[in-house]
C-alpha cells in the first residue's frame, strides 16, 4: 500500500528547503514591504501564491513534461523571467528620496495597487524557470507515478498554502513599525540594494541552462 504521507513528509520537505532560500520572491516581496507597506506585500504574496497553483496545475496535467523536454520552451520562461525580473530591478535602482509609501500603501509608482501587487508577485514566480524547474522535478522524481491525482493535488494544494502563507507572514514581520521606520529615511537606498540583487538574479536567469 502506498504511503502518502511519507511521501507527503518528503514534498513538504523539499518545499520548505525551497520557499525559504533567497530568491526572486523574496527579494519582492521584502522590497513592496519596505516601499509600499504591507497591504502591498500580502497581495504581492498571494499574486505568488495564485503562480504556485499555476506551476501545479500544468505538472498535474502533465505539460511540464514538454517544458522539461524542450529547450526551446526553457529559453522562451527563461528569457521572459529574466527580462521581467531585470525591469523591476532597473525600477527598483532608479528609485528617489521622493518614490515614498503614502502610508496607505499605494505609491506613485503604481506597484502598491492592490493589482498590479498581485501581477507583481505572480509574474515574478510564473515566469522564473527555476520555480518551473523545481515543480517538474518534484512531481517526476518525488511524487510517484501511481499516487492518484486527488493526493497529487492535495500535496500541491499544502504547497500552494504554505508558499502564501510564508511570505504573508515574512511581510507582516517586515513592516512592523519597529522593523519599517528603521528602513523608511534610507528607504530609496535600500530599494536601490533590492534592484541590483534583483538584476543579478535576472542575469543568473538568464544564463541558466536548460536540463
Amino acid at each position: 500500500m502506498h504511503d502518502y504521507w511519507v511521501e507527503f513528509g518528503k514534498v513538504a520537505a523539499a518545499h520548505l528547503l525551497a520557499v525559504v532560500s533567497p530568491g526572486p520572491d523574496f527579494a519582492v516581496v521584502l522590497r513592496q514591504s519596505l516601499g509600499y507597506g504591507r497591504r502591498a506585500a500580502v497581495w504581492t504574496s498571494i499574486g505568488i501564491g495564485a503562480a504556485i497553483l499555476l506551476h501545479v496545475s500544468y505538472s498535474l496535467a502533465g505539460i511540464g513534461l514538454l517544458i522539461r523536454q524542450s529547450a526551446v520552451w526553457f529559453d522562451v520562461l527563461k528569457f521572459a523571467g529574466a527580462a521581467y525580473i531585470g525591469w523591476m530591478g532597473i525600477r527598483a535602482v532608479r528609485a528617489g528620496p521622493n518614490d515614498r509609501n503614502d502610508g496607505n500603501g499605494v505609491n506613485a509608482l503604481g506597484t502598491g495597487t492592490r493589482r498590479s501587487a498581485f501581477l507583481t508577485g505572480f509574474l515574478t514566480n510564473a515566469l522564473n524557470p527555476k520555480a518551473a524547474m523545481f515543480f517538474i522535478a518534484l512531481f517526476a522524481t518525488v511524487i510517484s507515478a501511481d499516487t492518484p491525482k486527488w493526493a497529487q493535488a492535495g500535496y500541491g494544494a499544502w504547497i500552494w498554502m504554505a508558499t502564501t502563507a510564508w511570505f504573508c507572514f515574512v511581510s507582516v514581520m517586515v513592516t512592523r513599525e519597529d522593523v519599517r521606520s528603521r528602513f523608511l529615511k534610507y528607504g530609496h537606498w535600500v530599494s536601490r540594494v533590492l534592484g541590483v540583487v534583483l538584476i543579478g538574479f535576472a542575469v543568473s536567469l538568464a544564463l541558466s541552462r536548460w536540463r
